[in-house]
């Protein structure tokens, strides 16, 4: 059993000097058989694994590429992998552009819904307000007044509450009407 520590591939990409893809690619190609995949830290390779496939732990990376100790084939390995990597930042990042421009597009129709609703609840309201007013002057009018003398609405066959009670049985022929007579108001001649 090994005592050499697992790393993962972005820690084993930084040890050796290459990129993750080159990591990867060489998992995927069988050069690392012994690597596992963790569900935490996600890949990890054990560093003789590394050393097997033929890469150096801790190897100087070259800024340039231009090194002279570099072997060509690594040189050319390292431009694709770089490669490789740009072409994956710039879909990610079209990707997040369109993820955005959609979310922005999402916000102005929602914006644009509510601004119709806050409109339709506006002429509603307005509307509702007319009816009120509408049922208020109403109410006035039907409202008594001191000018205006209250109606009370008559029963056939019974006394207004305006006029006076006149009994039947009324000795005095002007005194009143008999019972069933209406009063009049103007004097018989």
């Amino acid at each position: 059993m090994s005592t050499r520590p697992m790393l993962t591939q972005r820690e084993a990409a930084a040890a050796c000097g290459v990129s993750r893809t080159t990591i990867r690619r060489r998992r995927e190609a069988g050069d690392l058989p012994n690597a596992v995949q963790d569900e935490v830290r996600g890949w990890l390779i054990p560093v003789d694994d590394l050393l097997a496939a033929g890469l150096r732990l801790h190897a100087p990376a070259d800024p340039d590429k231009t090194a002279p100790s570099s072997p060509a084939g690594q040189d050319a390995d390292a431009d694709v992998d770089q490669e490789h990597d740009a072409i994956a930042l710039r879909a990610e990042l079209e990707n997040l552009r369109h993820k955005h421009a959609l979310a922005v597009a999402e916000a102005e129709h929602g914006r644009q819904l509510a601004e119709a609703e806050a409109e339709h609840l506006r002429a509603q309201l307005a509307s509702r307000a007319e009816h009120i007013a509408d049922l208020q002057r109403t109410l006035k009018a039907l409202m008594p007044t001191p000018e205006r003398p209250v109606l009370q609405p008559s029963v056939p066959g019974q006394a207004q509450n305006n006029e006076p009670h006149v009994h039947a049985a009324s000795p005095d022929p002007g005194a009143g009407p008999a019972a069933g007579e209406r009063r009049r108001w103007w004097r018989r001649s």
